[in-house]
């Protein structure tokens, strides 16, 4: 008999997972068959939905690309983070804090694809990440050459690249990995006037759709603003015009803008299909959100930027094969935020997220597991550019109640989101709820010191 202490009994240690988040451009929260849409193709996203966690109520704490993707890196405000432009890059300081350099430091192998949108595009921290395949302009083009120097769409181009990295990192013993994929779709490309240019196979998908025409497209809702902000330089209204002035318009606009996010479902197929395929599937989170919503003619505007559900409210989705049938087909209602995906993509690879974030992990307030985790309200803040083009505005957002202040002019907004979703009537000059708006100016004052 062989005596047991010659045995020696060692607990293998859990396997890291790896972690992909993936990016869309002016993801409006509505526009996906999961969360309702009757039209829009998005069969993969609608899948991954299923498989996993689908965030009915998830915003963003600043609805313009540059400041939300610095969020979303950070895990922080934009008052803690302080990139309020396009042109102001993370310290060296900072960019170790975000989640990729974090988790880098761990030992995963971190990739970045697409869109990057962070400070001065001739500062992008490429040298510190294993994979990089970004364009070197803060905004990239749809239209864009390979280095066979053929075309390709960039969004096939994101897709290539994805591929490229899941062939070159996945699977490999020594380290787990963290891709970011981040799209320009549903963008639009920049100019005047402004397109939505589509991949060539999808130009026609759509074409015997009739798009709904929004209840607030009426005029009366956009003439309804003050002065300050009816104006023909909001930047809001300018991009509004040779995008939705006429009905013609709107049914092309909104067709391209829903081509471009069935062409990014399209990428989210074939990356679940080379997951599968390469036998790391069942290790493999996959996290999927927008940058920030996007007006498709709601109260007179093309856009983003203001307080309302169209412009701050995204979609967000979470796989975790790990969890099996426990979250799987979940839709919490609990308002999650971009400034929680990185302490949540930190906790979920087992690395401590520095105390200067200010989000909190989805997966504790999934599970309730700490319901002091569970917010009832958040900040919002967007103040770049200012008065005539971007208005600055700041305010409460909550499930049943909305209150932003135009701060350079000193003009408020108050919306009951339960009784009016749509945000058509501006209640703060009604005595009825006079209390419930000096709560909401308190609770204003109290979040805009704790965000800093």
């Amino acid at each position: 008999m062989i005596p047991r202490a010659c045995f020696s009994y060692q607990q293998k240690k859990p396997e890291k997972p790896n972690i992909i988040f993936i990016l869309t451009d002016d993801h409006r929260w509505d526009a996906l068959g999961a969360m309702g849409n009757k039209i829009i193709q998005t069969p993969h996203l609608d899948k991954l939905a299923g498989d996993g966690i689908m965030f009915r109520n998830a915003y963003v704490t600043t609805a313009i690309c540059a400041v939300s993707r610095a969020s979303l890196l950070s895990g922080q405000y934009q008052s803690r983070h302080k990139i309020e432009d396009f042109a102001t890059s993370f310290s060296s300081e900072a960019l170790k804090k975000t989640y990729p350099m974090l988790l880098k430091e761990a030992g995963y192998k971190v990739g970045f694809i697409g869109k990057y949108g962070v400070g001065n595009p001739k500062d992008q921290p490429n040298e510190q990440y294993d994979f990089w395949a970004c364009t070197n302009k803060g905004q990239p083009d749809y239209e864009m050459i390979d280095e066979e120097g053929n075309f390709i769409h960039h969004t096939d181009k994101v897709a290539k690249d994805v591929s490229m990295f899941l062939t070159q990192f996945a699977g490999k013993a020594d380290s787990p990995f963290c891709l970011s994929v981040s799209f320009k779709a549903p963008h639009e490309q920049d100019g005047d006037p402004p397109r939505f240019i589509v991949q060539e196979r999808f130009k026609e998908l759509y074409a015997k759709e009739t798009m709904p025409v929004p209840e607030t497209a009426d005029p009366k809702y956009w003439n309804s603003f003050p002065e300050f902000f009816r104006t023909d330089t909001n930047i809001a209204r300018k991009r509004w015009k040779p995008l939705f002035s006429t009905p013609e318009l709107h049914q092309a606009t909104v067709k391209n803008y829903y081509r471009l996010i069935t062409g990014v479902d399209e990428v989210v197929g074939k990356i679940r299909e080379q997951l599968k395929k390469q036998g790391i599937v069942d290790n493999t989170i996959i996290i999927f959100t927008g940058d920030n919503g996007f007006y498709l003619g709601e109260h007179g505007m093309e856009g983003k930027w203001y307080g309302h559900e169209e412009s701050i409210r995204v979609p967000l989705l979470i796989y975790d094969p790990r969890k099996g049938k426990t979250m799987k087909g979940k839709t919490p209602e609990q308002i999650a935020l971009n400034v929680d995906i990185a302490p949540t993509i930190l906790s979920m690879a087992g690395v401590s997220a520095p105390k200067d974030m200010q989000g909190i992990d989805l997966m504790q307030l999934v599970n309730q597991r700490d319901e002091t985790v569970a917010r009832k309200d958040f900040f919002y803040e967007h103040t770049f550019m200012g008065s005539p083009g971007i208005p600055q505005v700041e305010g409460v957002v909550s499930i049943d109640l909305k209150y932003m202040k135009f701060i350079e002019h000193g003009y408020e907004e108050l919306y009951d989101l339960k009784k009016d979703p749509y945000e058509k009537q501006n209640l703060a000059e009604n005595q009825a709820y006079a209390v419930k708006l000096k709560k909401m100016q308190s609770r204003y004052q109290e979040l805009k010191k704790k965000v800093k």
